[in-house]
């Protein structure tokens, strides 16, 4: 009787468990490490777990070049989706991260952008002028995403088939460190990109530190522990 009564709190116990809310990300980190990793489960958030991998056909320096993710190991990645070619929004991010390019290789970091469109649409935008609403040359490729592959692996697909903004850094190692996904109609910073980017380096870094709201290189760092924490809250 009592071997019965046990398997059915532990089924009761089972079943509340998997529609328990999830703990929030502050509370989590007392109980684990700070490098968080998601668990093996269908419903796994990318933040946490490995990149979804892809091969595909891009546009470089006005060629066709075939880009995989995995050959990025080794660097860190920016990947972001924009919904089309030839639209409005897109362009001002798209040649706001090429003319700042050279601060992402300085820190080991490629960028890649990824759309719906075909390479030939890619790189009849790249061939038409800032001027007229294109491109110009970019620093970085221009991924074709034409089966809409990449974007729902990465849950970016809009029902309506084109992607959101969706913005993932992705570590050395293949691991997706930060997601954000804007809607249609506002776009995203450089700056702020760079400034997440580089506090990902430097927990990476520096593990036994965590960095506050706004953090940027030269801030203060905290210990994420009760004492060391209140050595930060009493700096500032």
């Amino acid at each position: 009787m009592a071997t019965l009564q046990a398997t059915r709190q532990a089924v009761a116990f089972s079943r509340q468990a998997r529609v328990a809310p999830r703990v929030p990300l502050g509370r989590a980190v007392a109980r684990r490490s700070l490098a968080v990793r998601a668990h093996q489960c269908g419903d796994k958030p990318l933040v946490g777990s490995q990149a979804p991998d892809f091969k595909a056909q891009a546009v470089l320096d006005q060629e066709f070049v075939e880009v995989s993710l995995s050959k990025y190991r080794g660097k860190y990645v920016v990947l972001f989706f924009y919904p089309l070619d030839f639209t409005f929004v897109c362009p001002t991010e798209i040649t706001a991260f090429s003319d700042r390019y050279k601060e992402f290789k300085d820190m080991n970091t490629e960028v890649l952008g990824v759309s719906v469109d075909s390479q030939f649409t890619h790189l009849a935008w790249i061939q038409t002028d800032r001027k007229e609403g294109g491109l110009g040359d970019l620093a970085y490729p221009l991924v074709a995403d034409l089966k809409k592959e990449i974007s729902k692996a990465y849950g970016v697909l809009a029902e309506d088939g084109i992607a959101l903004r969706g913005l993932f850094i992705i570590d050395k190692e293949g691991v997706v460190q930060h997601a954000t996904i804007n809607n249609l109609a506002f776009g995203r910073s450089v700056d702020e990109t760079k400034r997440v980017l580089q506090a990902i380096q430097y927990v990476q870094s520096n593990p036994d530190e965590v960095c506050p709201a706004g953090w940027k290189p030269g801030d203060k760092t905290m210990k994420p522990d009760p004492k060391g924490s209140k050595e930060y809250f009493k700096a500032i």
